[in-house]
């Protein structure tokens, strides 16, 4: 905080401009910090109020307005980006959107305060396709709120923020050895897990060409967000197996059939995942090389989801 507060006295409205701008796109950056700082930084004479409250206002439409067409126009394909975080990125996608549209647009006003809304309201009132008219001055309040409240906090209490940064260089130092170990054990974790995935079984892959020349096969679709943009394709005669509800489907599975799995992820992540889970249950499966995309590489037929498939973001009239 205390290097932030220095940071903003000398840089000004630039590095504002950019802490801002940054938390609005969804970057892990403190806005709240950087409008306190602002705030102790006007209090004491060396910038003016009123541009600092414009840039900081600026700085957060500019980054919700890039948010909301971003998210108009490429619909699901953000909104599992911003939700990359999260252990289950369509349970995070879909209760946000289910909270977004039960509360209605006023949420717009108070979305920055609410965690796990405060990015995701932009690219989901565009996806939801709310009328940028009706958006952008709800959003204009609702980032004006915010940064008003922030700036007026580091304002009015500006001395009592100087005296709690004298012992600053203690506490960080102390913070910073805990994010250290913290760092340290994550890493431990991760190094702990990728072996022990070393020494698991490898699961059998196939070509796309492989595929086609074998006979009695199953072709599942086992996506972890796939199902969700209108026009979506999937490998023509394959069927949906949800990855993260597998329990539940494992009496659809076919006895008398080889089980193949498809995904798009990096290395066929979810799709390595699955056939694990299913050999846990004694059930054999293979794993498409290189998944849907080799598929589509090689030419071979590919066919619409069904309508009664597809999981829809609810939309505004």
């Amino acid at each position: 905080m205390e290097s932030l507060v220095l940071a903003v006295a000398t840089y000004g409205y630039s590095i504002l401009f950019g802490v801002v701008l940054a938390e609005s796109i969804g970057l892990p950056v403190p806005a709240a910090l950087g409008l306190l700082a602002a705030g102790a930084a006007s209090a004491h004479g060396s910038m003016s109020v009123g541009l600092m409250i414009a840039t900081g206002i600026c700085a957060m439409l500019i980054g919700d307005n890039l948010l909301f067409f971003l998210g108009r126009y490429t619909g699901w394909t953000l909104l599992s980006l911003l939700c990359r975080f999260s252990l289950n990125p369509e349970a995070c996608i879909l209760r946000s959107a289910d909270a977004f549209y039960r509360r209605g647009r006023v949420i717009l006003l108070f979305a920055k305060f609410l965690p796990g809304l405060n990015t995701m309201a932009p690219p989901l009132a565009g996806s939801m396709n709310l009328p940028f008219l009706q958006f952008f001055p709800l959003d204009f309040i609702g980032a004006s709120l915010y940064v008003l409240t922030y700036f007026t906090i580091g304002y009015l209490f500006s001395d009592f923020l100087s005296t709690i940064l004298r012992g600053y260089s203690i506490v960080g130092s102390v913070v910073g050895w805990a994010i250290a170990i913290l760092f340290v054990a994550w890493f431990a974790n991760r190094l702990r897990l990728w072996l022990k995935m070393r020494k698991e079984s490898p699961v059998p892959l196939i070509t796309p060409e492989e595929v086609v020349a074998r006979e009695a096969v199953a072709i599942f679709d086992v996506r972890s967000h796939g199902y969700y943009e209108q026009g979506t394709m999937r490998i023509a005669g394959s069927s949906r197996l949800e990855p993260n509800a597998l329990v539940e489907q494992l009496r659809m599975l076919p006895h008398d059939r080889e089980i193949i799995l498809y995904c798009t992820c990096a290395r066929e992540a979810t799709a390595v995942r699955v056939a694990r889970m299913l050999a846990e249950q004694g059930i054999p499966s293979a794993v498409i090389a290189g998944g849907l995309t080799a598929w589509k590489k090689a030419s071979l037929p590919l066919e619409p989801v069904p309508a009664d498939e597809m999981v829809l973001l609810p939309k505004f009239a």
